[in-house]
């Protein structure tokens, strides 16, 4: 057994010795690498299952065993300063590593497909195993300084994969955006881990408990400035895990291909920020003040992520701002002390988030024949609608997806969430008022996007054409600035001429009546225009969407109470058993199902509503009731009405600027520090340095004039200026 945990350092690297020769060979011998390019995937997927099993083996030893396996070699050692690096073994590493293991793969296989006609598959390929690499290595570091190199790597491939694109504006400033904002929370991790270091003179995770306790007891370090940096710990986690106010690069994300958006959103870039704090939970602990903190920016996280996906059209953009509300309810969870709820969120959320990412996916694919060459209307829901009858599969799973991220039983997240709902409840009553609204929130915007996508009469329109049929068109990725064939080069070349600014500082008023918005399909052939309809994605992109929904509907069982007690008797426990000690002092309380289900009642009862509310505004029904007049019935016109029309604008323009968050940072960052720097520069700067040569200049020309070429006036001012400089002298020595 201890023989299967020293070796287990092997896990993040099993990929290097495929994705380094794609690099090498991308870049000498790019023409015979290219040729051979669709052989690269299957060693990929094959190296990722093979480090999957390795996981799942360790895994089901930590679950057996229930001990925590260390190993570590000197790297450095310098007087009193040792740097080790190693691997750490315990049931946070084994989720996490099962976690990115099995998304990774499942979004690999999607991608051969997704990807095939992309002009950049190969170099694709590359960054996605290198990603997975980093991410790996990153949680099963052993210190700090371990866990910051990988940290940074994986910022690194995030922003390569997201300005994978890079030849259209958009997506380059949306891969910057996140390089900038991340590197605030990376620079505040790293003064943390400088001052943590300060502190205990150690950064190995193991020490850092007991020493950080022992100071804290015995007053041995200054409390605000342990506090201080803890804080900035945790500053690194909000914003790799888009926690509010670093949450700006999580939605612009999209812009690049949809299997990286789910490999993001489900197991690595925002799982990074989660894990940290998970990792460092015993030492935040015992921090005054920081639990509050992680909570509070939690709480706020949930609700500002709910309400801002209330009106996106975008629907990856409206699933991104799901993954930050969702993840708000993880940072919740850590904040309130439950580390088991906030663990178990984390895995059911993956794999129901990573299915709805790739089911989108599927979505846009059939939606590019049919709109046009462009992301903005491919993703568009509002140009959707009826897709039903077209991916009945693809249907089937966003389904489910959107019933478990609502928390409908007995879907995956139905038991993680209402556990952390209970939690929250027992730790502030404000905090669980405002998660429970969230949650009716979360399954309004989440019902309402399959709604505008699969609802509705689009199909209709098709009834009355005989000469509608199937088309070969099929799209390729938005790579370099030649038009694909079969699309309006106008059209292409306006997409891509789009000027882009880093913050957007322009507000819209949107109609949210989006059914008025429909419109027939057709697309542009060679001369002609030929009828089309969307079609179902092939088996490669299918399979991993099927996989994914065993997952969603079956992982939940690892929380579910097999006994008497809910928390001492379900596999989830066992396996945090080791640690839980550590980071839930509370952790031995049980409950019994009839408790369990009257607390699940009240939140099972509130996702109803945002469903049925949903359905009712956007649903089939809705044009029903607005023919028979049923729905302006209940609000005559006058003042109520409109007051309520008010409210829904107010409501619609603020999810649908982003809550004017990135107004904010324009005008703050552009207009006030950006010009406040910019008079620094131009009036202090650069003062002081034309200062010094203007004083020069006229202290030069006085000297000049004063200057007669005789040499005893030259010896006259000397010895005048030496005796005052003697005299000077004479008087301090006297004083």
């Amino acid at each position: 057994m201890e023989h299967i945990y020293q070796y287990a350092w092997i896990i993040p690297f099993l990929l290097l010795p495929v994705t380094m020769p794609i690099g090498f060979g991308l870049l000498f011998l790019p023409t015979a690498t290219k040729n051979i390019r669709r052989m690269w995937a299957f060693p990929i997927v094959l190296l990722l299952s093979i480090a999957m099993g390795v996981s799942a083996n360790l895994s089901i030893q930590q679950i057996n065993g229930s001990f925590i396996y260390q190993y570590l070699w000197s790297w450095t050692i310098n007087n009193d300063f040792s740097l080790e690096f190693g691997h750490l073994i315990d049931p946070l590493t084994s989720i996490m590593s099962i976690l990115i293991t099995t998304v990774g793969i499942m979004v690999l296989i999607y991608s051969d497909n997704y990807m095939s006609h992309d002009q950049g598959y190969l170099r694709f390929f590359a960054y996605m195993s290198f990603f997975n690499t980093s991410m790996l290595g990153l949680v099963t570091s052993s210190n700090l300084i371990q866990i910051y190199i990988f940290w940074e790597l994986v910022g690194m491939c995030s922003y390569l994969l997201i300005g994978f694109w890079f030849t259209r504006p958009i997506a380059a400033s949306a891969c910057q955006k996140a390089f900038v904002t991340n590197r605030v929370g990376d620079f505040g991790l790293l003064l943390g881990i400088l001052g943590i270091y300060w502190i205990t003179g150690s950064l190995e995770f193991r020490d850092l408990l007991e020493i950080v306790n022992n100071l804290i007891h015995n007053n041995g370090v200054n409390s605000l400035f342990a506090t201080l940096c803890a804080s900035l710990l945790f500053v690194g986690a909000v914003a790799k895990s888009a926690q509010f106010p670093l949450h700006l690069w999580l939605p612009d994300a999209m812009e690049g291909p949809t299997p990286i958006s789910a490999l993001i959103h489900a197991a690595t870039m925002v799982a990074a920020g989660i894990f940290l704090v998970a990792r460092l939970l015993p030492l935040f602990i015992v921090i005054p003040y920081i639990m509050n903190l992680i909570s509070l920016i939690g709480v706020i996280t949930v609700l500002l992520g709910a309400t801002l996906a209330l009106a996106q059209r975008d629907i990856k953009r409206s699933l991104a701002y799901s993954t930050m509300s969702q993840l708000g309810y993880i940072m919740l969870a850590l904040g309130v002390g439950s580390y088991r709820a906030a663990l178990f969120h984390l895995i059911t959320h993956a794999y129901s988030k990573a299915l709805l990412f790739l089911g989108s996916g599927s979505i846009i694919h059939s939606m590019e024949p049919i709109v046009g060459y462009s992301p903005d209307k491919s993703q568009n829901m509002v140009l959707m609608g009826g897709l039903t009858r077209y991916l009945p599969i693809t249907r089937t799973t966003f389904l489910l997806g959107t019933l478990s991220l609502c928390g409908i039983p007995p879907l995956a997240c139905f038991w993680s969430k209402d556990e952390i709902l209970n939690d929250c409840w027992l730790y502030s009553p404000i905090f669980a008022i405002i998660a429970f609204f969230a949650a009716g929130l979360t399954a309004f915007y989440m019902f309402r996007m399959y709604l505008l996508t699969f609802d509705g009469y689009l199909h209709a329109h098709f009834k009355n054409y005989s000469n509608i049929k199937n088309s070969s068109f099929y799209s390729i990725s938005l790579w370099g600035k030649k038009a694909p064939q079969g699309v309006n080069r106008n059209l292409f070349l306006s997409t891509m001429n789009n000027k882009v600014s880093f913050f957007s500082k322009d507000t819209y008023q949107i109609d949210h009546n989006v059914r008025t918005k429909m419109r027939y399909f057709s697309t542009y052939f060679g001369n002609k225009y030929t009828d089309t309809y969307p079609q179902e994605s092939g088996n490669t992109m299918l399979s991993p969407l099927l996989v994914l929904v065993i997952f969603t509907l079956f992982v939940g069982s690892i929380g579910i109470p097999f006994g008497q007690g809910i928390i001492d008797s379900d596999i989830l426990s066992k396996w945090l058993t080791p640690t839980e000690t550590l980071f839930h002092p509370n952790s031995n309380y049980s409950k019994n199902w009839y408790e369990f289900f009257t607390n699940a009642i009240f939140s099972v009862s509130i996702a109803f509503f945002g469903l049925f509310i949903a359905y009712i505004l956007y649903g089939s029904v809705y044009s029903s009731f607005q023919n028979l007049g049923l729905i302006n019935s209940f609000v005559k016109t006058g003042p109520k009405k409109i007051l309520l029309d008010q409210i829904k604008n107010v409501i619609y323009n603020w999810s649908y600027n982003r809550g004017y968050i990135d107004i904010f940072y324009a005008r703050v960052s552009i207009r006030g520090l950006a010009e406040l720097t910019h008079f620094f520069d131009r009036r202090v700067i650069e003062g002081i340095t034309n200062g010094v040569g203007v004083t020069s200049l006229f202290i030069g020309e006085g000297v000049k004039s004063m200057g007669g070429a005789r040499i005893s006036s030259y010896l006259f001012l000397y010895f005048f200026y030496v005796s005052i400089l003697l005299l000077i002298f004479l008087l301090f020595s006297i004083t």
